[in-house]
């Protein structure tokens, strides 16, 4: 996901150490799943870890999941959305539901210690060649998807609808679910009145689970702007309009925007992340670059951020001199931007008390949100779209890193697929037969 530390972390489950085998209301699904995870998950997983591929770029990975997809009886479309892919078993009448995992890596060399590192490089779409690394878990997720529809395909007698399966491009850019949703996914296949993910965490003892009630991501936007002046000598700056004084106001001032313009009991961030501009300690610049990220909980706090800052730019601009014709320009990335993730709370509901029954009450936590991360799962439950969406995380701390679990995006990041893998099995598997409603 775009900004890793989203999840969760406390006190209490710091120090949890949940049960390798708790008592199970389907012992039959939790051993079909251990037996297909050491007779096929674990060398899936270990392939997918070694050759992770950059978001948009993930041709060998799509390519990996639809042989396997195929082979399990599905029919199978490529290239939706770029790479992504999507499977439909079709199981006689009932309702859709959807299932999806990401599967794009980061440009990160790993140093996580683990005895199947990536050392794949990959020429990026800026035409760099960097090292990659599943530094957020997505080979988890992909893995679990290959190992769910092996059981949703083996247990069709108990339900019956329309099960859809993809493998999303891009999560990282937070683009990938937006270009498969505007490539037809709700058109060009059955469109689905539930939509459920889930996303491994560092940060939850393995084999964990929480399920957000409502909330589960904020919105992430990349905001640049351009602050204009007239640029002259250092030593006569009352003959210049200083775009890095200019830049210095606008950067305080946004922060009304939290402290001011919006109701303290709402999560928002505005974070100016990189300041550029000029070449020399006795040049005033004629432009500065400031680059932000922006992060709510609502679509109204989301409109608020973005439209202030805008507002904020142009007249502190003009407030301090700067020409008509040379005003700050303002533009929001097309690509970088996903509203918040909002998991529909009746269907949350369910989805809760379905894992909660297939795997005990002891590993499906309560835990507290930590910082703003975002997910682009959130374009699958968008209010345009009515769907009934559900994100959930699985813990895949692994034992020995409990008492300093590694960061997402790091290169020290590591997860346990022993654990995280088979529990997202089950808990998918549990929660979509339980929203075909048999």
């Amino acid at each position: 996901m775009r900004i890793q530390n989203h999840l969760l972390a406390s006190a209490a489950i710091a120090s949890l150490c949940l049960s390798a085998a708790p008592a199970m209301a389907d012992p039959a699904l939790t051993a079909a799943v251990q037996a297909d995870y050491q007779a096929n998950l674990a060398s899936l997983f270990d392939h997918f870890h070694r050759h992770p591929e950059l978001s948009g770029l993930e041709t060998q990975t799509a390519a990996r999941m639809a042989q396997e997809l195929r082979a399990l009886g599905y029919t199978v479309t490529e290239g939706v959305g770029g790479t992504g892919v999507v499977a439909v078993l079709e199981n006689g009448p009932g309702k859709t539901v959807l299932v999806r995992a990401d599967m794009d890596g980061l440009p990160i060399e790993e140093r996580s210690g683990a005895p199947n590192p990536s050392t794949h490089r990959q020429v990026d779409r800026d035409g760099v060649e960097k090292f990659v690394m599943h530094a957020c878990g997505h080979d988890v997720h992909i893995t679990a998807l290959v190992g769910t529809a092996r059981q949703l395909a083996a247990r069709k007698d108990k339900w019956s609808g329309t099960l859809v399966l993809i493998a999303q491009p891009a999560e990282e850019r937070v683009e990938g679910a937006r270009a498969m949703i505007q490539d037809g996914l709700f058109t060009r296949f059955p469109k689905p009145e539930y939509a459920i993910g889930f996303h491994v965490s560092s940060a939850l003892p393995g084999g964990a689970v929480w399920v957000p009630q409502d909330i589960a991501y904020s919105s992430a936007d990349s905001v640049d702007i351009k602050v204009r002046g007239v640029g002259g000598h250092g030593a006569a700056p009352h003959l210049t309009v200083d775009p890095v004084t200019v830049s210095a106001h606008i950067v305080t001032a946004l922060q009304t925007l939290r402290s001011r313009e919006t109701d303290p009991l709402q999560g928002a961030v505005v974070t100016v992340g990189s300041i550029h501009g000029g070449t020399k300690h006795n040049i005033v610049p004629e432009e500065v670059d400031l680059q932000l990220t922006v992060r709510s909980d609502s679509y109204a706090v989301r409109d608020t951020l973005l439209d202030g800052i805008e507002r904020i730019a142009r007249h502190t601009a003009m407030a301090l001199n700067v020409p008509e014709d040379r005003l700050p320009v303002v533009v929001r990335s097309p690509t970088e931007s996903t509203p918040p993730t909002i998991n529909h709370t009746e269907t949350a509901q369910r989805v809760r008390a379905s894992i909660t029954e297939a795997l005990g009450q002891e590993r499906v936590l309560d835990v507290t949100r930590q910082g703003m991360g975002a997910e682009d799962f959130a374009f699958y439950g968008a209010p345009e779209h009515g769907v009934k969406a559900v994100i959930f995380a699985v813990g895949g701390l692994p034992e020995d890193l409990k008492d300093n679990p590694p960061p997402h995006h790091s290169p020290l990041f590591r997860i346990d697929p022993a654990t995280s893998v088979p529990t997202g099995v089950i808990a998918t598997v549990s929660a979509v037969e339980d929203l075909f409603g048999q």
